[in-house]
């Protein structure tokens, strides 16, 4: 957290925390790729993007300062992961925006001000404001997405479904059986079926089972994606996942695992996609899409 030097000066900055606001990485909450988000905090989408600097001023107001300074806000967001400390004061000739409110919650505060607090009279821009975690729609949606790729392990230590080694070490002892029952199997499309239970017969023909209908829709969507790139960061990186999010849906995924989707018209469920024979291909599709420069 960088202080201002006196904390009686309305005007001076207290930062709190930082986020990037470029093509391959930005909060998801703010829209489903770049340009949207971009047009969610009124900024131009420039290529090389922005820093977004939470803070507060001397009174406890909220603030979201946008910074063209992308390389300063780089440095102090690696500086504080290794827990190193770190001034963050961008240049005031780089600034683009200061706008009221967070976008993101922030779960610290500087101590010695007033609690934070929406600013008052900013010429009737609606202040920012985390989504309400207690409805589901697009940006609990994307930031349910966001939580799954930062918490990847967690999220799939929940599941019984069986990463690509384990799937090929259960196929191979099923051939030294003659048990007729699988140690677990994951259809392509996405639903497991568990330790004990007996498979149905493979039918090449017979579509796959799948967790929920939204799902083929999400894999059909992102199919496209592959064949006509779609705006800059419907696609993207993140934490060692490739994301992917379109109209009403977002996909959270490891080219070496399965991946999860989350709908707007399943309010809350996090819905997993088995490996099967067309996610990997996929996957590894997007990664590259990811990866490729704006």
């Amino acid at each position: 957290m960088t202080a201002a030097e006196n904390p009686e000066d309305d005007d001076a900055l207290f930062v709190l925390t930082a986020a990037m606001l470029t093509p391959g990485q930005f909060p998801g909450v703010l829209g489903d790729d770049y340009p949207a988000a971009c047009a969610e905090l009124g900024l131009e989408p420039l290529a090389d993007g922005y820093g977004l600097v939470f803070g507060q001023d001397g009174g406890g107001a909220r603030w979201t300062v946008a910074t063209t300074d992308t390389a300063t806000v780089a440095c102090a967001l690696a500086a504080w992961d290794c827990g190193l400390e770190y001034d963050l004061a961008p240049d005031e000739n780089s600034l683009a925006a200061s706008l009221p409110g967070w976008p993101l919650p922030v779960a610290v505060a500087v101590p010695g001000i007033p609690a934070p607090h929406d600013p008052t009279d900013e010429g009737g821009r609606v202040p920012l404001s985390p989504p309400d975690t207690s409805v589901w729609g697009p940006p609990q949606r994307r930031l349910g997405a966001d939580e799954i790729a930062v918490r990847w392990f967690e999220w799939r230590d929940q599941l019984d479904v069986p990463t690509e080694a384990a799937q090929e070490a259960a196929e191979d002892a099923s051939r030294d059986t003659d048990t007729g029952t699988d140690a677990g199997t994951v259809t392509d499309a996405g639903t497991a079926v568990g330790t004990g239970t007996e498979a149905e017969p493979h039918n090449p023909a017979a579509p796959p089972a799948i967790s929920h209908t939204g799902i083929r829709r999400v894999l059909e969507s992102a199919e496209e994606y592959v064949r006509n790139p779609p705006p800059p960061g419907r696609v993207r990186a993140a934490y060692g996942a490739v994301r992917a999010d379109g109209p009403g849906w977002s996909l959270v995924g490891r080219t070496d695992d399965i991946a999860f989707v989350l709908l707007d018209d399943a309010p809350g469920e996090v819905l997993p996609v088995g490996r099967g024979a067309a996610l990997p291909p996929l996957l590894e599709a997007l990664s590259k899409l990811a990866a490729a420069p704006s």
